[in-house]
């Protein structure tokens, strides 16, 4: 007996019905959901960048803590013992930069009112070509009416001076407390995190994301402040050498080491604040005197120079290779939320999310973007 053609199951009837697609939020609440968390990161910055200075300077003492483990230092004692030497080499460091930065900040008006007659006796030519094309304009133009200027006098705060001060021990205190917690408890605080997975594999691979995660950005943010500090001393050796004091020295060399955690940006500023102090310190007319004015800029773009295109791509390889554009685009984002100190953070936050992407199985493609 055969059954019916209707009655024979088919191959296409057999196969499992495609499941359907995942509904996709609307643009309208991505945008608002984006500009949401971008409200709250400035908002909450007082919470945030103590916890995120914290981190940066617990992912620093990682490597070390791990090769003190090696000789049996328990990982309290070789977190005290860090965070002590760090408290007291930036205490030394400090008092040994105290004195220069305050002769500089009052130095600095009357320095600029001699050094501007200099720079306008320099730039006269171009002034004299701008005010022709002035001229020029407006002759053709209509005359203008006046613009009325209006000057209003802000008196300062003194509520908001008094409370300066204990608001930014209190944020120091916090980043050292955080940090100290972080080296010391952080495994435990991770270990409690992975345990809330629901099943063991899963478990297993996240412990092995978060720890290759953790290595690799220990490695690179101690590698880059190794880097940087190198830079500084070499630049504030050759101030030295120069013939500035030891402490002026070491002040500008503590301002390169830390403007180039700010890749792009922060040698721009450098640059300009080496020819200010060049035209400051080094007030003769070159060949006259030793020095020229443009010396300090020179060494210090020489010294990035070697430092960004040799020694870095050396130490870290491809691996931590980040597109200017990107790059630059997190340095204005991260800068405009959070100022100087969010200029400190971009480079290793882009770091992160570029390896937690290229670890997370399907979005490899973005952190090749990165790229």
């Amino acid at each position: 007996m055969s059954l019916p053609p209707d009655a024979v199951p088919s191959a296409a009837s057999t196969e499992p019905a495609p499941s359907p697609p995942r509904p996709r939020a609307p643009v309208s609440l991505i945008v608002l959901s984006v500009l949401a968390v971008g409200y709250t990161l400035w908002a909450a910055q007082d919470l945030i960048l103590p916890v995120l200075l914290a981190m940066f300077l617990a992912l620093i003492g990682n490597p070390i803590l791990r090769g003190l483990r090696r000789i049996f230092v328990p990982r309290f004692v070789g977190a005290l013992l860090l965070l002590l030497l760090g408290l007291a080499g930036a205490t030394m460091l400090g008092r040994q930069l105290v004195g220069p930065a305050g002769e500089w900040m009052q130095q600095i008006p009357k320095e600029l009112r001699v050094l501007a007659p200099k720079l306008r006796q320099m730039t006269q030519p171009m002034q004299q070509a701008n005010k022709a094309a002035e001229s020029f304009a407006r002759a053709a133009s209509e005359p203008a009416p006046r613009k009325v200027q209006v000057v209003t006098i802000q008196d300062p705060d003194p509520w908001k001076s008094l409370t300066a001060t204990p608001k930014m021990l209190a944020s120091v205190l916090a980043v050292v407390l955080l940090t100290f917690f972080f080296m010391t408890y952080g495994e435990n605080l991770q270990r409690g995190a992975i345990a809330l997975l629901p099943t063991r594999q899963r478990q297993k691979l996240t412990v092995e994301i978060l720890q290759s995660i953790e290595r690799e950005m220990s490695r690179y943010v101690l590698t880059i402040s190794i880097i940087n500090a190198l830079l500084g001393l070499a630049f504030a050796g050759a101030l030295y050498a120069m013939g500035l004091a030891l402490q002026e020295a070491l002040l500008w060399g503590t301002v390169a080491a830390l403007l180039n955690f700010a890749p792009y940006v922060g040698p721009l500023i450098g640059v300009g604040l080496m020819l200010l102090m060049g035209f400051v310190t080094f007030q003769g007319v070159w060949p006259d005197y030793e020095w020229s004015p443009l010396a300090p800029a020179a060494i210090y773009l020489a010294l990035h120079t070697v430092e960004g295109q040799i020694v870095t791509p050396i130490v870290l390889g491809r691996r931590m290779a980040l597109s200017p554009l990107v790059l630059i685009l997190a340095l204005m984002l991260f800068g405009w939320l959070w100022g100087i100190v969010g200029l400190l953070l971009a480079v290793p936050l882009l770091v992160c999310v570029k390896i937690v992407l290229g670890r997370v199985e399907g979005f490899e493609g973005w952190a090749r973007l990165l790229e």
